[in-house]
């Protein structure tokens, strides 16, 4: 017995300790990063791993100077209509498709919910070439609307996928019930099924604003005019400033950084619980 707890106390120290490893690992860098963008220019020249955060030592003109000088606030509201129109389109044509997949019969059905993650099968990289030629006859470079194509594309396969098998889970009594007293197919889907599904709708909005919100490849290769820069694009924009300081450059990352850190945090309940009906074979 006494060589048991022994034992049950060595392996509860060993998964201790290295669970204080990882989540240094993984934590060490935000916190690199915050203090960074805190010290002033000179304290970091003198001593750039000088990651104390002294309370005299520490000023918020980076945020404010990025904010302003660098066009940091236009590049912040781009990506929050990019982002948040992509999750609306998304959730909308998702809950649609994933619906009629999962209820209605048609033919080929068996083969559309078998097809449906194909497209991720291919890279980004590889359709990245054909993409930019297809945009620029199309006269769809530079436009955020364009960019927007590009998100929905990457993101409601996964979302109709989501989707499909938590409709899957869902009773059709209830369903049958509404059509029954008289309700429309998508009166049922808006009275009843949507009611039923908002977890897993959190959970693919939350999905698809995070893809939007930190996408870089394709906004680096569409957008050309500052004014049309998303905050991925942007901060590559203020990197290539040689005049631009590491104090700058680390604020405008955790500018980048910390929402979508809050609405991971806060949703995160959400994102699991949906991950996992995704995982119900249907």
């Amino acid at each position: 017995m006494e060589r048991e707890h022994v034992e049950r106390l060595s392996l509860g120290l060993f998964r201790a300790l290295g669970l204080i490893f990882f989540v240094s690992i993984v934590l060490f860098p935000f916190y690199w990063m915050i203090v960074a963008s805190l010290k002033s220019i000179m304290i970091l020249a003198v001593n750039p791993l000088d990651l104390w955060p002294r309370p005299t030592d520490l000023t918020f003109s980076a945020y404010s100077e990025v904010w302003t000088q660098f066009r940091f606030g236009r590049y912040f509201a781009n990506s929050l209509y990019v982002s948040s129109l992509t999750v609306l389109l998304t959730v909308t044509f998702a809950t649609l498709a994933a619906y009629t997949i999962a209820r209605l019969r048609f033919k080929g059905k068996s083969l559309l919910s078998r097809s449906i993650l194909v497209i991720y099968m291919f890279p980004a990289i590889v359709i990245a070439v054909p993409m930019y030629s297809l945009y620029t006859k199309l006269g769809l470079r530079n436009d955020l609307h364009g960019l927007l194509l590009i998100y929905l594309a990457q993101t409601l396969p996964v979302a109709i996928y989501m989707l499909f098998s938590y409709f899957k889970t869902l009773p059709p009594d209830l369903e049958e019930a509404g059509l029954i007293d008289g309700c429309t197919r998508l009166g049922v889907i808006g009275r009843i099924t949507i009611p039923l599904s908002l977890p897993a709708m959190a959970s693919v909005a939350l999905y698809t604003f995070m893809i939007a919100w930190n996408e870089f490849l394709f906004a680096f290769l569409f957008l050309d005019s500052p004014s049309k820069f998303t905050l991925s694009r942007g901060i590559v924009q203020i990197a290539d400033n040689i005049n631009v300081s590491q104090q700058l450059l680390m604020a405008s990352a955790v500018i980048a950084t910390v929402p979508i850190i809050i609405i991971f945090l806060a949703l995160e309940r959400y994102l699991v619980r949906g991950l996992t009906a995704g995982a119900v074979k249907a």
